[in-house]
């Protein structure tokens, strides 16, 4: 069911499947209707964050959970070079205990990020000096360094979701299923039906320049490789072509699953002189 001003999540959609050109036993499904969506990250131009209580909180409300610990350390190198010029919520040690707690659920333990006045420790809020979003985000511009490389995994790959399982085909041969998706309500677990507002079936959202597949292209090589990454493109150009084709005059209207819902909807409620939509730069201050 779909939460007010925001598309159903339970639409058709249109997934590609085809073998990773570097390795046979990977195969990857990826979802087409996400990946050729107008979605981009609105954070500070228009986000209303997961939770209306922490209005410029954006995603980064609950913290940053580390995908292990190499996650943490690389991120750990990272923090060493932060100062309280572009980190608003400083500690005043840059050690992993003093931005990090470690969460015990039964016998799962998994290290985050503290919250620190209702967000993610790294979040510096609107009017810091540096600029509203992550610190570690900030360090990157400073550096010439892309997100991916400076932010935890679980903030970079958001809203993009990787899952992996094993295949096990009627031959006795075997592949891992790598899918490529959406980071939907759903993902989030059963908390995620009782976010204020999320991003990725919001209109409001999607106003970017360029499809996912292309604006996010940083975040598909990391979690693809390059080889498959160009694979994909090849695919998800093929994709926009018919849908191109299908809006020719005469031609019958769109099935969602050409086109992501919030995506059709943006472009119902766009005016004929609307503005021009978020840059890129936008998604990297989360």
């Amino acid at each position: 069911m779909a939460q007010s001003g925001q598309t159903d999540l339970g639409t058709p959609r249109v997934f590609v499947e085809f073998d990773d050109p570097t390795d046979r036993r990977r195969r990857f499904r990826c979802d087409l209707t996400w990946l050729t969506s107008s979605w981009t990250c609105i954070y500070g131009q228009g986000c209303k964050s997961i939770f209306a209580a922490v209005p410029d909180g954006g995603c980064c409300v609950i913290g940053a959970h580390f995908a292990g610990d190499r996650d943490r350390d690389r991120v750990a190198a990272v923090v060493d070079r932060l100062d309280e010029s572009l980190w608003q919520h400083h500690p005043g040690s840059t050690a992993v205990e003093a931005w990090s707690e470690v969460l015990t659920e039964g016998e799962v333990s998994v290290t985050k990020t503290r919250v620190v006045d209702g967000a993610c420790i790294f979040l510096n809020r609107s009017g810091f000096g540096a600029g509203a979003g992550c610190a570690m985000h900030w360090l990157g511009e400073r550096s010439g360094l892309d997100h991916v490389a400076v932010m935890p995994e679980a903030c970079w790959q958001l809203p993009i979701r990787r899952a992996d399982r094993l295949l096990e085909h009627p031959d006795g041969s075997k592949q891992v299923e790598v899918t490529i998706t959406e980071y939907d309500r759903r993902s989030w677990g059963p908390g995620g039906h009782e976010l204020d507002w999320f991003c990725t079936n919001a209109p409001e959202a999607h106003v970017g320049r360029e499809p996912v597949f292309r604006s996010n292209r940083a975040e598909l090589v990391a979690l693809m490789g390059e080889e498959a990454y160009a694979a994909l493109a090849v695919r998800a150009e093929a994709h926009l072509s018919a849908v191109k084709a299908a809006r020719a005059p005469g031609q019958r209207a769109l099935l969602p699953l050409l086109v992501h819902p919030a995506t059709l909807a943006a472009q119902a409620l766009r005016p004929a002189t609307a503005p021009p939509p978020p840059s890129r730069k936008a998604k990297r201050r989360r």
